[in-house]
């Protein structure tokens, strides 16, 4: 496991903007309404040559009973634990406030190296203000920084990389497989990650839009090995009211143009809505493998024939594009959550097939001369040549034959699903392309 730096402060200090910072770009979504960092969200960095992992927390507040302020300062807590060293952020605009006097007694009992970085410093005037920072006790210097211009910042990592254990090691997610966990608001996609994870990894509770940012976690056990996405659940336009939800959307497409694969969770009660139709196939164009989750199974009541009715319902919602696993799941009591990733994994492996072009040309050349495609305009069609095109992470076939352009849609469909039956593309967008010879 690599260092890990933990930025914690009170709510609104400029957390988020001195993490995107560190990393370099917007991860991490800021906005002047405080409390929008929710979950633990990483990312990595590097300084001097040394590259290290940043972890962005909520604004921790102490004795609320606002059940998202409970779970952040929850949150927090778990940061500082895993962390090795911490960076203390403060406002100078604001001077100590009981918030940060209790953030510093939670930082006093860590036992772990503390920076106070007193942020919104951009003018040499509020220098002066600074050394009331002095009464936490903690550190030996303060670090007049400005997480909007940047100023200051590299003191305070010359600091931070001089306190890391060199014999940390730095754990590398590059190459990894993605898997993106989308769906609808409150279909249980954090409870999925942190049943898998067996740790309360991301915020959750019964209110809808619970996560905002997409947030990475590295899998890694019991054979697997990749990188799970949670992101902020897609409502209909109509319901996104706010820029901050906004951008959360925005954060999730990206996550599914970023992916591998994506697990699309459906809640059994509601059955398969349009905007889960919409997110199926905005993972479809993208050429994304697919998985659909079917969550919240343990509630429903169902006979030996539920499962295929259920089944047979999505099916011709999502057609054409039908060969997908479906796997129905209770997170609440982790039925078949294990089998979900299990299929993820096979599904990622379906993505990377290659086929040697003599496996193709055997099976598909005999099968196109007894069932030919159909003539058009009294010219026949004669396809003489299949080939896999060395296109990385999506599954591309050239046919090459006389008259391409008179080659039917139904036709090209007939020639995939025979393609899915013998050589397994289950979960994978394949493309099929006819080129002249």
């Amino acid at each position: 496991m690599g260092n890990l730096v933990a930025v914690v402060g009170r709510p609104n200090v400029g957390k988020s903007t001195f993490f995107n910072r560190l990393v370099g770009g917007r991860v991490a979504i800021v906005d002047e309404f405080s409390g929008v960092t929710r979950d633990r969200h990483y990312g990595r960095t590097e300084w001097n040559g040394v590259e290290f992992g940043v972890i962005d927390t909520g604004g921790y507040v102490q004795g609320s009973d606002d059940i998202f302020e409970a779970e952040i300062r929850k949150q927090v807590e778990i940061a500082i634990d895993e962390s090795n060293v911490i960076i203390f952020l403060v406002d100078v605009t604001s001077g100590i406030t009981d918030l940060d006097d209790r953030v510093a007694r939670l930082l006093r009992k860590s036992k772990k190296p503390v920076f106070v970085a007193v942020n919104k410093v951009d003018d040499p005037v509020h220098i002066i203000d600074t050394y009331v920072f002095h009464q936490f006790g903690i550190g030996e210097e303060l670090f007049n920084i400005s997480s909007m211009t940047g100023s200051g910042t590299g003191d305070l990592l010359d600091a931070v990389v001089k306190s890391f254990d060199n014999k940390a090691e730095t754990e590398d997610t590059t190459g990894l497989p993605r898997f993106a966990v989308v769906g609808k608001p409150n279909v249980g996609k954090s409870s999925f990650i942190n049943s898998l994870l067996g740790t309360d990894r991301n915020i959750v509770t019964d209110i809808a839009g619970t996560t905002r940012d997409s947030i990475d976690t590295h899998y890694k056990g019991y054979g697997f090995d990749f990188l799970l996405v949670d992101t902020a659940g897609v409502r209909k336009k109509s319901k996104v009211s706010e820029d901050l939800e906004f951008y959360s959307v925005m954060r999730t497409i990206r996550a599914i143009e970023d992916c591998d694969v994506v697990i699309l969770l459906i809640d059994a009660a509601e059955g398969i809505g349009a905007q889960d139709i919409n997110i199926f196939h905005l993972a479809e164009r993208n050429n994304k493998g697919v998985v659909i989750m079917v969550n919240k199974w343990d509630l429903i009541e169902k006979d030996h024939k539920t499962a295929d009715l259920f089944e047979e319902v999505i099916r011709e919602k999502i057609a054409p594009f039908k060969d997908v696993p479906i796997i129905f799941t209770s997170v609440l009591t982790k039925q078949r959550i294990f089998k979900t990733l299990e299929t993820a994994v096979a599904v990622y492996e379906n993505k990377n097939k290659r086929i040697k072009t003599s496996e193709l040309n055997e099976f598909l050349l005999p099968l196109i001369e007894r069932n030919p495609p159909p003539a058009t305009k009294g010219k026949y069609i004669k396809i003489k040549y299949i080939t896999q095109l060395p296109v990385p992470n999506v599954p591309t076939f050239a046919f090459f034959c006389n008259l391409p352009q008179y080659v039917a849609e139904s036709y090209k469909r007939f020639l995939e699903n025979r393609m899915r039956e013998e050589f397994d593309f289950t979960g994978v967008p394949i493309s099929l392309f006819f080129r002249q010879k």
